[in-house]
């Protein structure tokens, strides 16, 4: 689809598209920062998504926050998602320790929990301090979004004149994009021809869990080292599926918490299944390229398993490396810088 630029047919430089025009019509899910987690974590499971922008009314204005964004009395405090979801539940499950050592806000957190009261969202919001609110306006440029993407942000908000979100801008939406236009852009299609090992993509350290570890292992690796999801490896560190920050959705559903206490191999074997149910496919639970893959087939990887990291094994199926989006918007950026 090409996009119009003032009265020029189409155009070939991608980083002058305004970001707004790739969430147009998009439907954005709010959340009330006075909703109980608990409540938050079904909002994300029923709309299948997986993060919301967190609210507060104000009757009176107070000075606005930093990265924070405060019109006409609704104050966007930031994000809700799995990770804060993660973080809440390893908040909860080590109590102890946090009750003595951590943060006022944090003990409030746990306290309220312990004592059977409900949490605000607000509260847990960006718990995990990886996804605090950005935001940018209509007009902000396709290769501003991507440089703020390169340094590890997941998402942004478009806002409109008014305060009002327009649509969420995510590292997925704009890796699609690039993807499925790649050759209306010379320097994008030349980009994915180029393989990993060329472009000194997927040789970072792998995270990563035994098959026969908790599930409780794998949430908390994911938090303390901040990624999205974890490797599960067998023998010989043959990687053997994947658990990411998403999957949590299974242990929330139905309250199955007994779940964390599986071994993570029980576990993706019961995700992969779950998937078969509500796709109508049994999808692969192991995503994974080699170095001499090109990126464009590592992001088509990306994009059909919906996921945020794909794993880079050897010969013999071991896991040598991980490229994610933000890897993939880190070549990006720089080729863009170069030309």
């Amino acid at each position: 689809m090409a996009h119009r630029e003032g009265i020029t047919t189409e155009t070939h430089d991608w980083t002058m598209i305004k970001a707004s025009t790739l969430i147009e019509n998009q439907k954005v899910i709010e959340i009330d920062g006075n909703t109980p987690v608990e409540q938050a974590c079904n909002i994300l499971i029923d709309n299948n998504i997986s993060s919301a922008p967190v609210y507060t009314i104000s009757d009176t204005t107070t000075q606005q926050k930093t990265n924070s964004s405060m019109h006409s009395g609704k104050t966007y405090n930031g994000f809700f998602d799995y990770a804060d979801v993660i973080a809440y539940i390893l908040l909860i499950l080590k109590s102890t320790t946090v009750e003595e050592s951590g943060s006022l806000e944090i003990r409030d957190i746990v306290k309220k929990a312990l004592q059977g009261k409900q949490v605000p969202v607000s509260l847990a919001s960006d718990l995990s301090q990886k996804n605090p609110f950005y935001s940018i306006l209509p007009e902000a440029t396709l290769i501003s979004a991507v440089e703020e993407f390169s340094c590890g942000t997941h998402r942004v908000c478009v806002l409109n004149p008014d305060g009002q979100i327009k649509g969420i801008l995510s590292q997925s939406t704009v890796v699609k994009y690039l993807y499925e236009n790649k050759h209306q852009f010379p320097s994008i299609d030349s980009l994915l021809n180029k393989t990993l090992r060329q472009l000194n993509l997927g040789q970072t350290d792998v995270i990563s869990v035994s098959a026969d570890s908790p599930v409780l292992d794998a949430l908390s690796q994911m938090s303390t080292y901040g990624v999205s999801s974890v490797a599960v490896l067998g023998h010989m560190g043959v990687i053997l599926g994947n658990i990411s920050m998403t999957d949590v959705k299974h242990v929330l559903k139905s309250y199955q918490h007994r779940l964390l206490w599986d071994t993570c191999f029980q576990f993706v074997s019961l995700v992969r299944t779950q998937q078969g149910i509500d796709d109508g496919q049994d999808r692969l639970p192991v995503f994974d390229v080699r170095l001499d893959t090109t990126l464009g087939f590592s992001i088509a990887k990306l994009l059909a398993t919906k996921s945020h990291r794909v794993w880079v094994t050897d010969e013999r199926d071991r896991a040598i490396g991980v490229v994610s989006l933000t890897d993939v918007m880190m070549a990006i950026t720089s080729m863009a810088n170069a030309s």
